[in-house]
């Protein structure tokens, strides 16, 4: 904020004067203040549209669904069992397998909700659930069993991979 001058003698600025002053040089400052925020937000807008767009070109995908995929085979023991037992319709050693996969973290392909559903593959050693997990999309069969879509994660979401057969 900026210092007003002292006055001669003898002369007395009224408050309201004051208080223009002051409001004028806040104002100003504020305007600045914002202008440069504004033209930070539109660079920044700019630069994650055309990052985007890029990543789109190149892939056909946009830049935040990069899923790899991993071979049946090269899938620890334990989720080669679980895919099995999902092919086969069951049954399932976990309450839990065979619930709704919400896909929250968006990672896996957008889909209408109750699409997936995800499975537990038993981690050795862990006294519970563990973070490993298969999800099974519906596929063109409309069955998690047949459809032959299958997503395997062992970071509990934070990334998945295509089953490939």
């Amino acid at each position: 904020m900026r210092r007003l001058k002292p006055m001669p003698a003898g002369l007395v600025r009224s408050e309201a004067a004051v208080r223009g002053a002051v409001g004028a040089c806040t104002a100003a400052h504020a305007a600045r203040s914002f202008g440069q925020l504004l033209s930070l937000l539109i660079v920044l807008a700019l630069g994650t549209v055309f990052c985007a767009g890029d990543a789109l070109a190149q892939t056909g995908r946009p830049a935040i669904a990069q899923i790899g995929e991993v071979g049946f085979d090269l899938l620890p023991a334990q989720a080669q069992q679980t895919l099995a037992l999902i092919r086969q319709g069951g049954p399932f050693p976990y309450r839990k397998d065979g619930t709704v996969f919400g896909n929250r973290e968006r990672l896996l392909p957008q889909r209408p909700r109750g699409y997936y559903t995800e499975y537990t593959v038993p981690t050795p050693g862990s006294r519970d659930r563990g973070a490993r997990r298969i999800v099974a999309g519906k596929g063109s069969t409309g069955d998690p069993a047949t459809g032959g879509e299958y997503y395997y994660t062992d970071d509990h979401y934070q990334s998945f991979r295509r089953i490939r057969p």
